[in-house]
């Protein structure tokens, strides 16, 4: 955009900015592309829209206001409103200048099937209606599975793949029974009353840690004892004794009565990582139950004009969460009305009251200032892996002698059983690290027999050809900096020469492996490239070149096993592939076809009460 159209473009969003009511509303940036930029919310859209189009302001918000061709914009009824339907939209275009959150889905959750007579607890990244308990969501799964397992060694919860109550009395009982990690259930020495128990005492550490639970047990253990139940009471005391010791093994940041969230602000002025970072602690009975990092670049976080970021991002994160405590404590300050707002907004979502405070002296305030510094450390460590990151990139582009850094690198290997399921994956790299959103893979259909050569160039070629491409989001698929071969020389060459026909130039490297399956060397037509003194470098490859093998062989063996699948229920009379399909897709598995009623089996759309029939009869033989 020219001078003169950019000075006639702010004077035109000016007055149209004058224009607009004073009244409670959500905005809408656009780009010259036409794409949202940034989404927020005002008590007053004609003061605050206005101020980004007059005077100077902080780097960040100069950055996004010089980038808008226009807006839009949506009167609300009150703030509320307009702080949900925010929101909302941040979600559904995650604009450029906004706080970036991952989406709800992809968090991880503990769920508790308390519907079931004998309740099991798993993880999940998919919340349902369907009448279990979820809770979270965590950081990470690595965290949930961690809660699990001590739930699980703590209250004696059973950790096999047995099923209840069809495996009662079923078996010896494993190891985990003999050496006091396991009640037993599947001895029928605990009833389902008592196993119930169990799982909500589960549930009520998950609600807000050990104390609750501790003394809901204690109660039982009295009450047990004056019955002169001692066996029950024996339990209660060594419950409690192991909810004691996992609490002493989690970090104690407060008395055990503290139950709240605690948000630390590190901005870019107070570290040398030079990102916006925040950290919130998940206390619960005074431990850090658990902790998210979040790291910003690209928004206003602390400029002149809007403060209602903060308030987005907390409403935000807030949405995905299942539990909110009585109390957040923030690190900085949001004005009175921002504050109000976000209470308003908690309570209403919680059920009850939710004090909002930013701590001046005290206990509280130490917490806070725990938090950020464990944001600016968090920042500080991201970025100095980042710039290690970098280095060693620069480092392997000088040794492979490639025109351009390699932002993006791609790697492909080809797995199959016989002539059958061959398959082809890829996976990518971005700026050192693996991107799992752009994997690929390639069914090779093409080839009647195995050829490693042929499939490597087919899916190599495919992949080429969607670069350029306009994806749903409206970008665009972007080329490789580098291709990485799982393979020699001969795959190097195949390859090379189909590109170049193709009319595509892309540096083809091959990943050579030694005698002990390891990372040897990498090979292009102009010859082999030791990396064995490259520390870095060797470690990066031998990842990537891991990787793609176990996600390539794993794509493969998912295929195979469809096959087996359904081709077992195709041998019976009256059942093709799609009856197949639908079956396993209705139920599960072969076992839990197998084991059907007449009626369950019917129940499935498309299975008549003859293949019904057929099934039940074909399982019976072939017993």
């Amino acid at each position: 955009m020219t001078t003169s159209n950019l000075s006639r473009n702010i004077d035109s969003l000016r007055s149209k900015a004058a224009a607009l009511p004073r009244s409670p509303g959500v905005y809408i940036m656009r780009g010259c592309d036409g794409n949202v930029i940034y989404v927020g919310k005002s008590r007053s859209l004609r003061d605050r829209v206005s101020q980004y189009f007059h005077g100077s302001h902080d780097v960040k918000t100069e950055q996004m206001a010089s980038s808008v061709c226009d807006f839009e914009f949506i009167v609300c009824s009150t703030e509320m409103e307009a702080l949900t339907l925010e929101n909302r939209l941040i979600k559904h275009h995650t604009p450029k200048y906004n706080m970036k959150l991952k989406d709800a889905k992809s968090y991880p959750y503990i769920r508790l099937n308390i519907k079931s007579d004998y309740p099991t607890i798993s993880m999940t990244r998919t919340r349902l209606a369907d009448g279990a308990l979820y809770f979270g969501p965590y950081s990470s799964t690595q965290t949930v599975y961690s809660v699990i397992a001590s739930l699980e060694r703590t209250l004696g919860i059973p950790s096999c793949k047995k099923k209840f109550p069809a495996d009662i009395g079923k078996g010896r009982p494993c190891v985990n029974y003999q050496i006091g990690r396991c009640v037993g259930l599947c001895t029928g020495n605990v009833s389902k009353e008592e196993y119930k128990d169990i799982i909500a005492t589960a549930a009520d550490i998950l609600r807000g840690g050990t104390s609750g639970a501790i003394k809901a047990l204690t109660d039982d253990m009295y009450r047990y004892s004056e019955t002169m139940e001692f066996e029950k009471a024996a339990k209660c005391r060594d419950t409690i004794s192991a909810l004691r010791k996992l609490g002493e093994k989690q970090t104690a940041v407060s008395s055990p009565d503290v139950e709240c969230d605690v948000f630390g602000l590190c901005t870019a002025d107070n570290t040398s990582s030079g990102h916006d970072s925040i950290s919130v602690f998940y206390i619960r009975s005074g431990y850090v139950a658990d902790r998210d990092h979040f790291l910003f670049d690209d928004f206003v976080i602390s400029g002149d004009i809007d403060e209602s970021p903060l308030l987005s991002f907390i409403t935000r994160l807030y949405s995905t969460r299942e539990y909110i405590p009585k109390e957040i404590l923030l690190s900085f300050e949001l004005s009175d009305s921002d504050s109000t707002l976000l209470s308003e907004f908690l309570s209403e979502k919680s059920g009850h009251k939710v004090y909002i405070r930013t701590p001046k002296r005290g206990a509280s305030r130490s917490l806070c200032e725990l938090a950020t510094e464990d944001a600016k450390l968090h920042a500080e460590n991201k970025v100095s892996k980042n710039k290690a990151t970098e280095k060693m990139l620069a480092r392997l582009a000088s040794l492979l002698c490639l025109e351009v850094f390699p932002e993006r690198i791609e790697a492909f290997d080809i797995s199959n059983l016989g002539s059958e399921h061959i398959t082809a994956g890829m996976v990518a790299a971005i700026d050192g690290k693996l991107v799992k959103s752009e994997y690929r893979t390639y069914s090779i259909k093409s080839l009647t027999a195995p050829d490693d050569y042929s499939a490597m160039k087919e899916a190599v070629l495919r992949r080429m050809a969607h670069a350029g491409e306009l994806r749903d989001d409206n970008t665009r698929t972007p080329s490789p900096d580098l291709l990485l071969l799982d393979g020699g020389i001969g795959h190097v060459n195949t390859v090379e020469a189909a590109l170049t026909e193709a009319g595509y130039y892309v540096p083809v490297f091959g990943m050579v492996k030694d005698d002990h399956h390891k990372t040897r060397t990498l090979v292009s037509s102009g010859g082999e490239v030791d990396i064995s003194r490259q520390t870095d470098i060797f470690r990066f490859i031998y990842s990537l070149q891991e990787e793609v093998h176990r996600y390539t062989v794993g794509r493969m063996s998912k295929a195979k096993r469809k096959t087996i699948k359904r081709s077992s229920l195709e041998n019976i009379k009256g059942i093709g592939p799609a009856k197949a399909k639908v079956l396993l897709k209705a139920l599960g598995s072969i076992t839990a076809v197998k084991n059907a009623s007449l009626d369950e089996l019917t129940s499935v759309s498309g299975i008549t009460e003859r293949d019904a029939e057929n099934i039940i009869d074909h399982f019976k033989k072939n017993n």
